[in-house]
């Protein structure tokens, strides 16, 4: 039996009568790259908030590398959270700083008594790592939307996560670059061995990564198993899912 990263049992989530997420059962196992599908608006980023202790659920259970999330004070979430990647959509750089000094940032501030050569070490690795390490004297202005999402990701990289969250990882890319990105998530898995969880509406990246896809309609999961299983169906809400344009904004 594959051992489970993340245990998500019987969550509900509503903001006043709005009740986004109905009983929501999920495992991420060691090493897995899951993809979490659905619409605009169907609760999957307050999901992934949810397993780090951004927002609280009114009731289930959220257990993360064997912690209970909402048992966990202030200090103990902030330990959590170096072992938990986080990939925004946004890519979340500081504008202000050179590529080089936001991947600096998160070393400094939780690693301590890193000699410099230790930190320009794990600088240049990481942005290796993602194919741009010609970029580390830029800001982030001066990139592509991709090569911002890179870095971001290797911003993430660089505190060596065991798990992965990437929140719409391909969303505004070109397909060229959605590609580039995809491909990415899954050096990723093959080389750090992290267990991610993918959230997104982008069928090709759903496909391409990953290992197992959920399939999330009216607050709970209504189909599980690899993409082929998730779409072999007569159901017309997956059938719409599937020809659905992929354009909407979240």
């Amino acid at each position: 039996m594959p051992q489970s990263v993340i245990q998500i049992k019987d969550l509900h989530v509503a903001f006043g009568d709005n009740y986004v997420l109905r009983g929501v059962d999920l495992d991420l196992y060691k090493g897995e790259n899951l993809v979490v599908l659905g619409r605009s608006g169907t609760g999957k980023s307050v999901l992934i908030k949810m397993l780090v202790g951004l927002l609280k659920p009114d009731s289930g259970s959220v257990t993360v590398l064997n912690e209970d999330v909402m048992a966990l004070d202030s200090i103990e979430l902030d330990k959590l959270r170096l072992k938990v990647g986080f990939s925004f959509q946004n890519s979340a750089l500081y504008d202000s700083m050179t590529v080089r000094e936001n991947l600096e940032f998160p070393l400094v501030r939780n690693v301590r008594n890193l000699t410099r050569s230790e930190i320009d070490r794990q600088v240049e690795e990481a942005l290796d790592n993602v194919g741009l390490k010609q970029a580390i004297n830029q800001v982030p202005s001066e990139l592509s939307g991709g090569q911002r999402k890179r870095i971001g990701i290797a911003r993430t990289l660089i505190l060596k996560p065991e798990i992965m969250l990437y929140d719409e990882p391909t969303a505004g890319l070109d397909p060229i670059t959605c590609t580039e990105i995809n491909s990415l998530i899954n050096e990723v898995q093959e080389r750090n061995g992290a267990s991610s969880i993918i959230i997104t509406h982008d069928l090709t990246c759903a496909k391409t990564v990953g290992d197992r896809v959920a399939m999330l309609f009216d607050g709970q999961f209504q189909r599980m198993g690899t993409f082929d299983e998730v779409f072999a169906t007569d159901d017309e809400r997956v059938q719409q899912f599937y020809h659905y344009n992929f354009t909407e904004s979240k």
